[in-house]
């Protein structure tokens, strides 16, 4: 089958690390046997002049081996516009799809505004949605107009995918008749070295919900750890200055956004890795450390840790906002040696039979399958 991979989040060549988890999945139902190509909804990106102009870059490109091009379009400022991207987008799209096709089906990461210019733009070419997360924890809620518009757009996919329980049940009170769960993976390293001193790791965008500060006040109660922070955002600033004010700047490193091997295999280092977000619909950092035998500490309540504590043992689920059970977690894992090795192999071999790429690959193919029937 011909399948249209459609992303607004997607790795481009200043920010390859930009929806790596949507070029995975591409790659992984690629390897299941669709043939798969990328359509990537790249917005209008500044003024020459005083006149609009679009985004500069190459027409289309290969990553590893995917063909991928990218469709430039034009759209109102985001604050107020974003849940109409999709009605903007659909038409360079439809060309786009025409030129390059025929497809069997398209597959649209995000109901906006990549599924509902996909719906727009098929000419009637069946159209499974993937819902990552934003869709039901922020468009809906947080966009203008975007309830409407991610409800019309879930109710128009054949099947609607789900990276997790919650976020399924979710994606069904807000439109979706059929759904189905697929959830992402992550590759299992032969080997790994682990930090000589006592090291925990976060790997993220530094956004207020990912709670780096939360770690931070624990660390702060526990000497001797340091604390490796992968990631860039608008936090970074409040980050570094409250490092400063709790006295543990030299034990905290804010190393940026990496390459994603680089940043897996920094993150893999550590003795625990520590995230304990909101609004975490799945969270595929916690699993690419489990993989590598890394036990990690999440938030109880939300649907990704959740579901990936439902799948095996690895990872330690902390009450929200009790720093005391934080405090608690992390310096159990890093004083335990005997706890802390029981869990990392406990965290393989969930990630092993739950959470890899080409189990991935295996049923988000069977989706399109379902979705064709």
């Amino acid at each position: 089958m011909r399948v249209a991979v459609v992303a607004e989040y997607y790795p481009r060549g200043d920010d390859p690390v930009l929806g790596i988890w949507a070029h995975r999945q591409a790659l992984a139902a690629r390897d299941a046997g669709a043939e798969v190509a990328v359509f990537v909804l790249e917005r209008i990106a500044g003024r020459s002049g005083g006149k609009l102009r679009l985004a500069r870059g190459a027409d289309a490109r290969r990553i590893d081996g995917l063909e991928v091009r990218y469709v430039r379009y034009l759209s109102p400022p985001r604050p107020w516009s974003y849940a109409q991207w999709g009605s903007f987008a659909a038409a360079q799209l439809a060309r786009a799809l025409r030129r390059a096709g025929p497809f069997d089906l398209i597959h649209a990461h995000n109901a906006v505004p990549a599924g509902d210019a996909a719906l727009r733009a098929g000419a009637g070419t069946p159209v499974v949605i993937s819902v990552h997360g934003g869709d039901v924890f922020w468009t809906v809620s947080r966009v203008p107009r975007g309830a409407r518009t991610v409800a019309k757009a879930l109710a128009g996919a054949r099947v609607v995918l789900a990276n997790s329980a919650g976020v399924e049940q979710l994606a069904r009170t807000h439109g979706a008749r059929a759904t189905r769960v697929v959830h992402l993976g992550t590759d299992l390293p032969a080997s790994v070295e682990r930090s000589r001193q006592p090291l925990i790791a976060t790997v993220a965008h530094l956004v207020a919900r990912k709670r780096h500060s939360e770690v931070m006040r624990a660390l702060a109660e526990i000497p001797q750890v340091r604390y490796l922070i992968v990631g860039d955002g608008p936090e970074r600033a409040p980050l570094e200055r409250l490092a400063t004010e709790l006295g543990i700047s030299e034990r905290v490193e804010l190393a940026g956004q990496l390459p994603h091997e680089h940043a897996l295999a920094r993150a893999r280092t550590a003795w625990a890795f520590v995230m304990p977000s909101v609004d975490e619909a799945f969270g595929v950092a916690y699993i690419e450390a489990m993989a590598a035998g890394v036990p990690a500490i999440g938030c109880a309540g939300e649907p990704g840790p959740e579901e990936i504590a439902a799948a095996g043992g690895g990872i330690v689920l902390v009450p929200p906002g009790e720093r005391a059970a934080l405090v608690d977690s992390i310096r159990e894992l890093v004083t335990n040696a005997e706890r802390r090795d029981a869990l990392g192999r406990a965290a393989r071999e969930t990630v092993e039979r739950s959470f890899t790429w080409p189990e991935c690959g295996r049923q988000t193919v069977a989706a399109y399958e379902e979705a064709l029937r």
